[in-house]
């Protein structure tokens, strides 16, 4: 299938040299119905404004400007950049490239004052970290209307387990306190070059618009302590947080394990604190 009239990205990434590199995280999509699949789960994206990190040679860019999509897509590794000019010279007017590291942008300020869709396939090595950036956004609701992004299917299993569940974590704990998330579908290693050793899964998040009130620093601290020695008693595990009294506070039994707690009593844990 072609989504577009450009050449296929076999094509464009040996005329440009783009080796994927280990060092950036980089997995390249070559199947254009697979990229194309990706972009729908975003919903109806015409005239939309999408932000898109490590878009590398821009097999889902063409995707989400074939679906209608304006794109902002923010690219570290210089190497890509040609290869995207000639996308952006294909859509005139619809896909602007900012060169440099996601991890430093601050994506509410190029939303402005309109609401904007993230679809991405993120690169391994900072995915986490940009999505618990995207979940601890203030003010809330967020400049964003949905996340739809590509993990290891591993990490996509943290974001949405449930309390009790191997996965439960602080990721499914802040994931699930301000969005709705749900796993769309999985990606086998054989679609990327090179392929990687785990199969990946799409998430789409979409934010609550009233999650139970709690400050956000405060709830992810108290997670990071809970579960950063989740085999403990919460009362050995949140002790640098005041340990028995906090939870006698927040009327949670201290012999209770992080895994075990629900949203609503990692929240009433924060807000005790």
């Amino acid at each position: 299938m072609s989504i577009d009239d450009l050449p296929p990205l076999r094509e464009v990434i040996e005329r440009h040299e783009l080796m994927a590199r280990k060092s950036l995280g980089q997995n390249f999509l070559f199947d254009l119905n697979l990229t194309a699949k990706i972009a729908r789960q975003a919903g109806d994206l015409e005239g939309q404004t999408v932000i898109e990190v490590g878009p590398g040679p821009g097999g889902l860019t063409r995707a989400l400007l074939a679906q209608g999509a304006n794109v902002i897509a923010i690219e570290r590794d210089e190497r890509c950049l040609a290869a995207l000019q000639e996308i952006a010279d294909h859509y005139p007017g619809r896909l602007r490239v900012i060169p440099g590291d996601a991890m430093e942008t601050d994506f509410a300020a190029l939303a402005g004052d309109s609401k904007i869709k993230i679809v991405a396939n993120l690169p391994y090595n900072v995915g986490t970290p940009l999505l618990v950036g995207w979940l601890l956004a203030e003010p809330w609701p967020p400049f964003y209307s949905s996340l739809t992004l590509m993990f290891q299917r591993e990490v996509a299993e943290r974001i949405v387990a449930r309390p009790g569940s191997d996965s439960y974590g602080r990721l499914g704990v802040l994931a699930g306190w301000r969005t709705e998330a749900r796993i769309t579908f999985d990606v086998p290693p054989q679609a990327f070059t090179p392929p990687p050793k785990v199969t990946s899964s799409v998430v789409h998040l979409v934010p609550r618009e009233a999650p139970l009130s709690c400050d956000a620093t405060v709830l992810g601290k108290v997670t990071q302590a809970a579960f950063g020695q989740r085999r403990k008693m919460l009362r050995q595990s949140v002790k640098s947080l005041g340990g028995e009294a906090l939870l006698a506070k927040a009327g949670i039994d201290p012999t209770r394990r992080a895994e075990t707690l629900s949203i609503d009593e990692f929240v009433a844990l924060a807000n005790s604190l």
